[in-house]
């Protein structure tokens, strides 16, 4: 067997080598647990870390030719007398640490996208741009009618709308597109994403009941950290098999879309002919007057901005951390988006109030595309 890789027999002996270790840090240490139980998560981690170490470093290593088969048959020049002396296999790499960041970020600009579209973005911009043309607005020569005409200029080169709404069904299941000629739409996302966000709210309820309950923070919180830590898992797996194709160039294009869009809303002749002060006053009045919708801005806004935030942090290794503090403070960084997005969905009919309960039967959401 050559030195350069590790035996079963001396990787067998390491292991019980560290559970020794284990069991004597243990006994030595009785009181301090006791007074102090983060010290058994250290401990535990530290030792984890360790026995990893030992896959980690021979999977580092180019495997022989021969997979080490030549020693386990006995046909090497020194074959080992048993099992224990040829050569270790290491595990393959976890499933859950191979995601590509980039496809998942543009997933969440791709998000934020679909709330602006339901929010009448750009089919407000549109019938703007119709009344323009049939001259019944009080729009001219200013920036505004300026920025309306050129809109649709380059039309030909865009993703239309139904491509949208196609992208949109494949990777989110929403809207009633036919997804593109061969993919299928992602059924699972709505209840994998309101389940994500519903554990990671009750992750932190739990946390501050028990604070209040343990006040001098001397056992860990009653939150789940597996629960949260599965459920993202599951919502990140799920997204990136809908994540491939021109997901990354489509939200490019669109988010240029959307600049676009909101700089006809808020240019100030636009806004003097419907006394508006913002772009999110002129959108309104739009589908007040024109469109005859009641308008959702506010909630679209805030489920689009707590969304894209949402999965972008998924797109992050956060979600794989073992130590409870870390993960603590890493959740922490999204907790107000999850709670944010609930409610928004909840005003809009989305989700049902849950008082963040664990769910059970999250209806996936089917949200008709305004044509």
């Amino acid at each position: 067997m050559s030195d350069d890789f590790r035996t079963n027999g001396e990787i067998e002996t390491a292991l019980g080598q560290l559970a020794a270790i284990r069991e004597w840090l243990v006994g030595q240490n009785r009181a301090a647990l006791l007074k102090e139980p983060k010290l058994a998560e250290a401990l535990n981690h530290k030792i984890s870390e360790l026995i990893a170490l030992l896959d980690i470093s021979e999977r580092a290593k180019d495997a022989p030719l021969d997979q080490g088969l030549m020693d386990l048959i006995g046909l090497s020049d020194d074959p080992p007398d048993d099992v224990d002396g040829t050569r270790y296999v290491p595990s393959v790499p976890v499933y859950d640490d191979q995601v590509s960041r980039e496809r998942l970020l543009a997933i969440a600009d791709l998000y934020y996208l679909f709330q602006m579209e339901q929010a009448s973005v750009f089919k407000s911009v549109l019938k703007l741009q119709e009344l323009f043309r049939a001259g019944t607005v009080r729009l001219s020569d200013g920036d505004g009618a300026v920025r309306l005409f050129r809109f649709d200029r380059h039309s030909t080169l865009r993703y239309t709308q139904g491509e949208r709404g196609a992208a949109y069904r494949k990777v989110f299941s929403y809207t009633d597109a036919t997804p593109p000629k061969g993919a299928r739409a992602n059924a699972p996302f709505h209840r994998l994403f309101t389940n994500f966000n519903l554990q990671s709210s009750q992750f932190f309820q739990d946390k501050r009941v028990s604070e209040v309950i343990r006040p001098d923070g001397s056992r860990e919180s009653f939150g789940s950290m597996a629960v949260v830590r599965r459920a993202g898992l599951d919502l990140r797996n799920n997204l990136r098999h809908a994540s491939y194709g021109h997901i990354a160039v489509m939200r490019t294009e669109v988010m240029g879309l959307l600049e676009a869009a909101f700089a006809i809303l808020g240019a100030d002749d636009v806004m003097n002919l419907f006394g508006t002060t913002t772009a999110w006053d002129t959108l309104e009045e739009l589908q007040k007057r024109y469109l005859n919708e009641a308008p959702v801005a506010s909630q679209r806004s805030r489920m689009a901005v707590a969304g894209r935030d949402i999965l972008r942090w998924l797109a992050e290794p956060y979600i794989l951390s073992q130590v409870r503090i870390d993960f603590e403070t890493y959740l922490e960084d999204i907790v107000d988006q999850c709670d944010d997005w609930l409610t928004s969905a909840e005003s809009l009919g989305l989700q049902k109030p849950s008082g963040i309960q664990r769910p059970s039967n999250v209806v996936p959401l089917r949200a008709r595309s305004r044509r």
